[in-house]
């Protein structure tokens, strides 16, 4: 890590937390991401080699935690109390961010693996009830092996399927990725999309009723654009 040659505890608070991609793996170790596996869904474009240094070097610096995890084999990562101190400042970032930054969509932010991941993470996969219940949602601009995926909820977790599981699909979902994305970051809504014709849903009523319950927005979904230039997309 470069220093700026300061002793001003902002420069050193920066020195750690601005180097590139440290702020996306502070993001996701608090939202309880914690096998490097799952760190690096949510980092796809940082190499391994580098997403291994950078949680040396947090862990160096106190912020981050290495445990050997008897379940499952090798390491976990958890933050630390100095860690935990960091995600008020991440949770900043991220609401500066729906409120000032680009609402479009750049050509290259249209990311289908961070989408799917995403959804998987934070879905509520109980909102159905206790039982089984499958969801399957279509891409429709995308080509076949990408365009379907199957998102099983079973015993309060969610698994992500590329191929059909072969259960009864409770309820079927199909817009494009671009709409997908705009409705898990909050700038279309449900009501809007299903309106306009932009998501398909079919199900029965009640699954349809618990749809936004399973998709669990999160708080930064409910941000709205301070942007004077600012457009619905």
């Amino acid at each position: 890590m470069k220093g700026y040659g300061q002793f001003c505890p902002v420069a050193k608070a920066a020195e750690l937390f601005c180097e590139r991609w440290t702020a996306l793996v502070l993001r996701d170790l608090a939202a309880g991401s914690t096998r490097f596996s799952e760190l690096h869904r949510g980092v796809p474009l940082m190499s391994p080699t580098l997403l291994s240094r950078r949680l040396k070097q947090l862990e160096a610096e106190g912020v981050i935690e290495r445990r050997r995890s008897r379940e499952a084999g090798g390491h976990t990562y958890h933050l630390t109390e100095a860690g935990r101190d960091f995600v008020p400042v991440v949770e900043a970032l991220g609401i500066w961010g729906q409120r000032w930054s680009r609402r479009e969509l750049a050509d290259d932010e249209v990311d289908l693996g961070l989408l799917v991941w995403s959804l998987e993470r934070s879905v509520k996969a109980d909102a159905f009830g206790s039982g089984r219940s499958v969801v399957r949602l279509q891409l429709v601009d995308l080509p076949p092996g990408q365009s379907l995926w199957w998102f099983v909820n079973q015993d309060r977790s969610c698994e992500l399927c590329l191929q059909d599981p072969g259960f009864d699909v409770d309820l079927y979902l199909a817009c494009t990725l671009r709409d997908m994305i705009y409705i898990v970051r909050g700038d279309l809504s449900l009501a809007r999309a299903i309106a306009a014709d932009r998501l398909e849903v079919i199900g029965a009523a009640e699954m349809r009723r618990k749809l936004a319950a399973w998709l669990n927005l999160g708080p930064l979904s409910r941000i709205k654009s301070r942007r004077p230039d600012a457009a619905s997309p």
